[in-house]
């Protein structure tokens, strides 16, 4: 599938042409081609194991694709541009014995950025009543809320988040959608993988769908399913699940 054409002068944050990931004889990532516009929330959406995870691992180059091209902030993949980027990856990665202010100050550290920046995120993702409660301890939106904390570190231009919204309850879905607004606010743009459709299209500006490796379809949501009905256009497409 080919992207859509993007507003005049707007340059993609995230442009792929072909991405294609093998492992053998198995063809994870089908010749995909993403375009993510600036300023949006971005939601890969798609069955488990339809290839989203794979794709975005290839985004922040820890996967290598098989072929096909990724640009990043109009420029061709180099290392140099994962400094513009935040990333939750496989859940949440934290030291369990350590608070949420000392985990990130650990990993301000090893970004080089100041303590300020930790009571910066601690404030904007509403763990800087946390105190000296160790991670280990925390709820799952705790969790989630630290990892996305970690994700925020250095002020990053575009975040990458893989199945940020599991385990997490109505409130915490709320919350999350809330604090990823604000991020967006001033042309910052995410990217997050979800295989629940309802979360995604309540909280997303633009969707791809992705099922066996392909994107089935990349737009608006109100463009995905014209007539409201979300269900029998991810079915459509995906080949997936009966409604009852």
């Amino acid at each position: 599938m080919r992207p859509p054409s993007s507003g005049a002068g707007e340059v993609p944050v995230v442009q792929t042409a072909g991405l294609t990931r093998t492992f053998g004889s198995a063809t994870a990532v089908d010749s995909v081609h993403l375009a993510v516009r600036p300023g949006r929330i971005y939601g890969l959406l798609g069955p488990n194991g339809a290839g989203k995870s794979t794709t975005l691992k290839m985004l922040l180059g820890l996967l290598p694709p098989s072929s096909g091209e990724i640009r990043l902030f109009g420029q061709p993949w180099n290392r140099g541009a994962l400094a513009r980027i935040g990333a939750s990856i496989n859940g949440p990665s934290y030291y369990g014995h350590l608070s949420a202010r000392q985990n990130l100050a650990v990993h301000a550290h090893l970004l080089g950025v100041s303590g300020a920046e930790v009571e910066r995120v601690l404030a904007a993702v509403e763990l800087s009543d946390a105190g000296r409660k160790k991670a280990k301890s925390f709820s799952t939106g705790m969790k989630g809320r630290l990892a996305l904390a970690m994700a925020m570190l250095g002020d990053p231009d575009l975040l990458i988040l893989d199945e940020p919204q599991n385990g997490l309850d109505p409130e915490g879905i709320a919350a999350l959608r809330t604090m990823l607004r604000r991020f967006t606010d001033g042309g910052r743009t995410v990217v997050l993988s979800s295989h629940l459709l309802g979360e995604v299209a309540s909280l997303a500006d633009d969707i791809g769908l992705i099922a066996a490796g392909q994107l089935r379809y990349q737009g608006s949501i109100a463009d995905f399913a014209p007539d409201g009905d979300l269900e029998r256009a991810y079915f459509a497409l995906t080949g997936t699940g009966v409604r009852a």
